[in-house]
């Protein structure tokens, strides 16, 4: 026992140190992202470039193969969810993985991303599709080749969606999208045949500083640290950990448009409070982060939709914005507003979408992804194939690419193949959680009135946050709500806040 227990800490201060080189790279990219003069752009490629492939060697060593294998048993020994078996477990997981990847392919990968991101950065307020089209098109060769280090799939899309959502495949995903369509697109056709919720209010003059003193007041209220945290400004907003001690977000500012920073930021302080959530115990190993893309998504849609755009939160807060912006929502009551808030309308913009038509946004988007994957749409051909599918779908045609392929920074600073599916997996996880915890405490809606959110925080703390990475999405569902992923909550939730804004 006693040489087991030395041996797992041998592991454990091994994934300490690994751990420690890739914050050190969150942190230079976060830098990229908000401060670092353009002419940084290169030096910063070669410098993630050499922290992922010196973090990639010291993972697939195989002293640490040795290791786990030595442990194996010990594992299987301790209690399933304890902290030392749900870490063997995950650092079995992804080591197998590890291995499959060579450190020279992430080096070749981190360089050209951060050449992309400063590319995309500069040419997007430009509309400048063709400056970015061929690092577009070397990130899905680059795409394509991380696929093929996982042979035996059967959709070359599925090692990458797999990356960010485990278990997921592109036939599952198509599935549940598919039957989420089918329940989404009859309630977009209801509330259409409806007059439109006037929001013109939230597109006058709102001065940047004030909203970002309102925003964030909001999100410190809602549970956001900021002993263990910051806001700053970037291109397109993210959430980022250097530690559980260090959780920082960032927003973006229209001073035409009040719900931009309101929500981006209640949205990205969603992820920063799960992160921020986590057990202190598991600080430094690979159980200290979210679970998977999909719950961590499920965790800012849950504070940025459910609690965010709820009538309850603008109760309380409504006055205080009233009094912050007294010339600019002038007459507007608190009925006004909560209908501006949720309006329904197709928009060209992911993260300016209504509930109800924000997941046609990514149905696109994942579309697109697997099409190009598939060789079956060009990089070339990537805006006009946007503009058909757009009007398609929304019956609107952006007129500028930055509205249009060039909107979202992911595909211009990581792989194509995985990135937006999480998004409604959030959407639907979200009303899932959402309801365990108005099951649990239905005293939260009447809390939120009040301005207290201390009760839904700690819940989601206690039920979800402080696990970590311990278990599967799969199993953290189970363990949640007592049954497997369901869009039927968050399909109620939709036809039950919207007929009544709309009198469906």
């Amino acid at each position: 026992m006693a040489e087991m227990e030395e041996k797992l800490e041998d592991l454990k201060t091994r994934l300490a140190e690994i751990n420690d080189l890739d914050m050190i790279s969150s942190l230079l990219h976060w830098d990229q992202s908000t401060y670092m003069p353009a002419g940084g752009a290169a030096a910063r490629g070669r410098q993630t470039a050499t922290l992922a492939k010196i973090s990639q060697e010291k993972f697939i060593d195989p002293a640490i193969g040795k290791l786990l294998d030595d442990l194996q048993q010990y594992g299987e020994s301790l209690p399933y969810d304890s902290d030392d078996a749900c870490l063997l477990r995950l650092v079995r997981r992804e080591y197998e993985n590890a291995i499959k990847v060579p450190p020279e392919f992430l080096s070749e990968f981190y360089t050209h991303s951060a050449a992309s991101y400063q590319t995309w950065a500069e040419a997007r307020p430009n509309n400048d599709f063709r400056s970015v089209q061929p690092y577009l098109e070397k990130t899905l060769e680059l795409s394509r080749k991380f696929g093929d280090f996982f042979p035996g799939y059967e959709h070359i899309a599925d090692p990458l969606i797999d990356l960010s959502d485990y278990g997921m495949q592109a036939a599952s995903v198509r599935g549940l999208f598919a039957e989420l369509r089918a329940q989404l697109v009859p309630i977009v056709k209801a509330i259409r045949s409806h007059p439109i919720a006037d929001d013109s209010f939230l597109h006058v003059h709102y001065p940047e500083a004030q909203q970002l003193k309102f925003a964030g007041e909001v999100v410190r209220q809602l549970g956001y640290d900021f002993n263990r945290g910051r806001i700053d400004k970037t291109h397109h907003p993210f959430m980022t950990k250097f530690s559980l001690g260090d959780v920082r977000i960032t927003t973006r500012v229209k001073e035409d448009y009040l719900g931009e920073t309101i929500f981006s930021n209640v949205h990205e302080a969603g992820h920063a409070m799960y992160e921020q959530g986590i057990d202190m115990a598991l600080e430094g190993t690979l159980l200290a982060n979210g679970i998977s893309s999909g719950v961590h998504e499920s965790q800012s849609r849950t504070w940025e939709n459910l609690v965010g755009r709820s009538r309850g939160f603008w109760e309380y807060f409504y006055p205080k914005l009233q009094a912050e912006f007294p010339a600019q929502l002038k007459g507007i009551t608190v009925d006004q507003f909560y209908r501006g808030i949720n309006k329904v309308e197709p928009s060209l913009i992911r993260t300016d979408a209504d509930e109800v038509t924000y997941n046609l946004h990514v149905m696109l988007r994942f579309d697109f992804e697997l099409q190009m994957l598939e060789g079956t749409l060009s990089v070339r051909d990537l805006p006009e194939a946007w503009h058909e599918r757009f009007e398609k779908d929304f019956g609107i045609t952006p007129k500028e690419e930055k509205n249009g392929a060039m909107q979202d920074v992911h595909w211009f600073s990581g792989f194509i193949g995985g990135a937006f599916q999480g998004y409604t997996l959030g959407n639907i996880l979200s009303a899932q959680f959402y309801s365990a915890a108005l099951a649990a405490h239905p005293e939260i809606p009447d809390e939120m009135k009040q301005g207290q959110f201390n009760t839904l925080h700690d819940w989601l703390i206690q039920n979800l946050y402080r696990h970590g990475r311990k278990f599967t999405a799969v199993e953290m569902v189970q363990r949640v709500t007592g049954g497997p992923m369901s869009i039927a909550p968050y399909i109620q939730y939709l036809k039950t806040k919207y007929g009544d804004l709309y009198h469906l």
